[in-house]
């Protein structure tokens, strides 16, 4: 096998919605910067996931998530000749709020923000250890033919279940039973305006309680299945015991997804109207909603993340309803009105840990309040955050919790980034 030496100031592992903006913000800063990345492109669940609607980046009329994740979306919705919402009043549903974009599109721009920051993307890569060296840490992975050795000062786990901070040793969190995950697909080859509502309904039912369709198949079993068929399914589907933690488990995961689709396209084109009906499209991956949660400096707690609790060293602003979803569903709980939640940088840090950050979906919080923190805009500014506290404690020659709070908050000033005041 080849063998690579690198050393870079600071390194990313996880290329998702997290890790692509921590990299990026670490290169703009002008430090050396690596990502590795086991997939074959950037984005995480917004592009390999295909959950293309990331949001929500305003709250209450005003913006409050914005930086390098904002721009690379407004580019890629400007690419795709593509239409922002009305961000001045405050929407009935929150989901009116999000943005669609074109998932390649958004993968390519952030490969191209990448690159032009001087990142270096090591695609097809997997850390196999890591190492606490005096200057930071040793990670040696590898890839196809390929074995890497990097030395780094700074450690960004970004990779959704904080796989690295469990590699090192620190304690991690995680529920008996994870939250259902979802293949995103798109069904079309029919004219709902032609179908009988009552006798798909009708056939619904009874492929429900024959077996024909299985329990989750349609997230919302409740609602009326031509609604379903109007969306042509995007993201409507449920696959319990979603498990991206070991790749086992993310092989049955998948597995699992794509059994899901072919009884839900069989099902639909037994249906009369329907004898044509396809698939447009379909990820290649089924979108993981929960793994690992670390156990940080400090928790975000449910009563925290509702109240709007602005804490003292708040990095980056959140907004999303409590979105749990289980076996029945799920039921997105708003936030007051004028409420938003901010994140801590200590929540970003594993508990007694030095030159390590974590950002994303696996940040220091309790189960609720990790629901709504897990959502793409949220996941791009606590990206954004680490990426900048990382640089600062490379340029101090200190560990991300001693970062000097005005330091690091004039670092994200600088490249666009919201930074939560008290008075909000």
């Amino acid at each position: 096998m080849e063998h690579m030496k690198d050393d870079v100031d600071v390194l990313v592992v996880g290329g998702g919605t997290a890790g692509t903006i921590a990299a990026i913000q670490s290169g703009r800063a002008g430090l050396r910067t690596a990502l590795v990345e086991s997939g074959s492109q950037l984005g995480g669940v917004t592009t390999t996931g295909g959950v293309s609607f990331p949001g929500l980046f305003h709250a209450w009329g005003k913006q409050i998530v914005a930086g390098i994740g904002w721009e690379l979306v407004i580019k890629a919705v400007a690419l795709d000749s593509g239409q922002l919402p009305d961000f001045s009043v405050s929407p009935e549903r929150h989901w009116m709020h999000q943005i669609r974009i074109n998932g390649p599109v958004y993968a390519a721009l952030a490969e191209e923000a990448c690159t032009q920051a001087g990142v270096q993307l090591h695609f097809y890569e997997i850390p196999t250890q890591v190492l606490e060296t005096d200057r930071g840490w040793k990670i040696e992975s590898v890839g196809k033919n390929l074995r890497r050795t990097i030395l780094t000062k700074q450690l960004i786990d970004c990779t959704g279940g904080a796989n690295i901070v469990g590699q090192i040793g620190f304690s991690r969190l995680r529920e008996e039973e994870t939250q259902p995950g979802t293949l995103i697909f798109k069904l079309g080859g029919y004219d709902v305006d032609t179908l009988d509502e009552d006798v798909i309904q009708r056939q619904f039912i009874a492929a429900m309680k024959d077996g024909r369709l299985q329990h989750g198949d349609v997230s919302n079993p409740r609602a009326r299945f031509i609604g379903y068929l109007g969306k042509g399914g995007e993201n409507a589907q449920h696959v319990f015991g979603a498990d991206a933690s070991t790749s086992d488990r993310h092989t049955k995961t998948n597995i699992a997804g794509r059994q899901s689709l072919l009884r839900i396209l069989r099902f639909v084109r037994s249906l009369p109207g329907c004898e044509n009906a396809r698939v447009l499209k379909a990820q290649a991956e089924t979108a993981v909603r929960e793994t690992y949660r670390i156990v940080g400096e400090v928790q975000i707690t449910h009563d925290d993340y509702t109240c709007g609790r602005h804490f003292e060293d708040a990095v980056s602003y959140s907004f999303y309803p409590i979105d749990l979803h289980d076996k029945d569903g799920v039921k997105p709980q708003p936030l007051s009105e004028g409420t938003v939640a901010t994140v801590p940088l200590r929540a970003l840090i594993p508990k007694n840990s030095h030159n390590l950050l974590v950002a994303g979906r696996s940040v220091s919080s309790d189960r609720l309040a990790n629901s709504a923190l897990r959502v793409q805009a949220s996941s791009m500014a606590m990206g954004q955050a680490a990426g900048a506290a990382a640089a600062v404690s490379v340029r101090l020659e200190t560990t991300p919790r001693d970062v000097p709070l005005s330091d690091l908050h004039d670092l994200l000033v600088l490249h666009g980034a919201v930074v939560p005041e008290k008075d909000t």
